[in-house]
């Protein structure tokens, strides 16, 4: 990546070779080189939310910037690229989403997630920091930043315009205001789930924003709740990419002497899936942030229910459900079981079959099909 700075080689987390994205794009290199060209002092407390995979923080490193980001993925490319890059260890002080922001910010750069619900509950998070000196500048792809950014912004901080696209990419510049009027933050979300989906029918379900469909249950766990395996015994099970933990809830619920593992590599999903558990079950759980069954011993799990994503961020990407299917293999015991819900088209069947040997389907709808496949 050139900047105004120099060049930095950088790369995704977990590394592979044959990785084609890219570890960062257009928007970053726009919002670098507006810093540069106009001037802005990047002095006191600089902020960096969002950041992708450590781009803009090992950039700016030499100011010594905080990072805050809900991935820890994102979180451990930063860690690599700032050591490719030769920066000191502690260089950039690193945040997650469930952290407390820093008290005082004077630099504050936002690049702009999918989710318009994790945006709006950073602004409010952040805004107790910002005063009305301090620089707020935003950066998206085109496609990432609509009316409803703006507003969000405007509403919660102050005044908002954007700059002209450049390489599909566009910036937000913010100015804001001392004692603006802000509504209270809506997150986390809670509400009931429907009946008719199993032992969680009517059960309470909490979202920290940025969760997926954190508003409503989604039609494909409704459909995989309504198929789930029985769990007997002390049975080791993990809810893989468990998002607000209701799949593996319904699991402890049904069979209160399972083991549940709650395994996301986002910060807001792993609160969320503990604050769903603690509403609902009794008993102890785990809830891991983490780079999938990365961690988990080799032959030590009965179960794995996995709704995997087949986004990462704006790219359409098989490479996170291959890992976790792989993932799964190693960390079941002989005997166990993945049972994973997709999309009927994403065709998971044949990568089961790769991997396993064998996958069967279980249920399907004109949507999804839930598939079962067993480690020998």
């Amino acid at each position: 990546m050139s900047t105004p700075w120099g060049e930095y080689e950088l790369a995704r987390f977990p590394e592979d070779p044959r990785e084609q994205l890219r570890a960062w794009d257009a928007a970053d290199t726009y919002l670098l080189r507006h810093l540069a060209e106009s001037g802005t002092p990047l002095t006191g407390s600089v902020v960096v939310v969002g950041d992708r995979w450590g781009a803009l923080a090992t950039a700016l490193s030499a100011h010594r910037p905080t990072q805050i980001t809900d991935s820890f993925l994102a979180q451990e490319a930063t860690r690599a690229n700032l050591a490719r890059a030769g920066a000191e260890e502690d260089a950039v002080r690193l945040l997650t989403t469930q952290d407390a922001p820093p008290e005082r910010i004077d630099v504050l750069l936002v690049r702009v997630p999918k989710s318009l619900a994790l945006l709006e509950d950073q602004l409010h998070r952040l805004a107790p920091g910002v005063h009305e000196g301090t620089v707020v500048v935003g950066t998206g792809m085109v496609k990432e930043i609509h009316t409803s950014t703006l507003h969000l912004f405007e509403r919660i901080l102050g005044p908002t315009r954007t700059s002209l696209a450049e390489k599909k990419a566009r910036l937000i510049f913010c100015t804001p205001l001392a004692g603006i009027a802000r509504d209270a933050n809506p997150w986390p979300y809670s509400y009931e789930l429907p009946d008719g989906i199993g032992q969680v029918s009517g059960r309470t379900v909490v979202n920290h924003a940025g969760v997926f469909c954190a508003d409503r249950l989604d039609i494909g766990t409704r459909f995989f709740l309504q198929h789930l395996p029985r769990s007997r015994g002390a049975e080791r099970v993990v809810d893989l990419g468990c998002g607000n933990g209701v799949l593996g809830t319904a699991v402890a619920l049904a069979n209160p002497e399972a083991e549940v593992l709650f395994v996301d590599e986002s910060y807001q999903a792993v609160a969320s899936a503990e604050a769903t558990y603690r509403a609902n079950a009794q008993g102890d759980a785990e809830f891991r942030v983490g780079d999938g069954l990365t961690d988990v011993p080799a032959g030590s799990v009965d179960l794995v229910l996995n709704n995997p994503p087949f986004h990462s961020h704006q790219a359409t990407t098989d490479t996170t459900a291959w890992r976790m299917f792989s993932e799964a293999r190693r960390a079941l015991r002989p005997g166990g079981e993945l049972w994973v819900i997709g999309n009927r088209h994403l065709g998971y069947h044949l990568k089961l079959r790769r991997l396993f040997g064998n996958s069967e389907l279980v249920a399907g709808d004109a949507k999804f099909v839930i598939l079962r496949a067993v480690k020998k």
